[in-house]
């Protein structure tokens, strides 16, 4: 009598086939995060370190980086350079230049990556989902119809295909041209 193989399911597959993502090790290894606020530690680095912290705009009141957990590749963050945790709490100033800058990142991701559309909001408080909670920050997430896969739902996984730091390049890339263009 033969004995029937078992079936194979998503979740064994995954086991058979693993999925490599070494990137991921740092947010493992950070459940103990530093006290702190991580974007404010970007602005107070040298600018030399601008690409480490994948800190892509330093603005005259905001920054633009790229989320270090993204939900999807491209996942952008844009902030006020100050540290404030309410939208109220926002100068007349930060409140325009999140906006153009929003704005501007739409731009550079649609040339970049092409993505077929964005989400782009705030989580405002911890029952919203803010990880980051006293440092309002905008999200900027790139999306492609079907970019929702059996990954999350069996696997608890989300596939980013492409490293940070390359990404980083490209989009660096594409603001100093998009830069030197205007001031022609």
């Amino acid at each position: 009598m033969k004995t029937k193989k078992p079936a194979s399911t998503p979740c064994t597959a995954a086991i058979k086939k693993p999925l490599w993502a070494p990137w991921r090790i740092r947010y493992v290894q950070d459940a103990h995060k530093p006290a702190g606020c991580f974007l404010c530690a970007m602005l107070q680095a040298p600018r030399a370190r601008d690409r480490e912290n994948l800190l892509l705009v330093r603005g005259k009141t905001s920054l633009v980086c790229l989320n270090r957990y993204p939900y999807n590749g491209g996942h952008l963050m844009i902030a006020p350079r100050r540290h404030v945790a309410e939208l109220a709490a926002l100068r007349p100033a930060e409140h325009a230049e999140l906006m153009q800058l929003a704005t501007r990142m739409v731009a550079v991701l649609r040339r970049v990556m092409k993505p077929q559309g964005f989400n782009i909001g705030l989580n405002l408080g911890h029952a919203a989902g803010a990880g980051l909670r006293d440092h309002l920050h905008m999200h900027v997430v790139p999306r492609w119809v079907g970019d929702v896969n059996f990954m999350p739902v069996f696997a608890d996984i989300k596939v980013i295909p492409q490293a940070l730091e390359e990404l980083y390049d490209q989009l660096a890339a594409e603001l100093h041209s998009t830069a030197r263009s205007h001031r022609r």
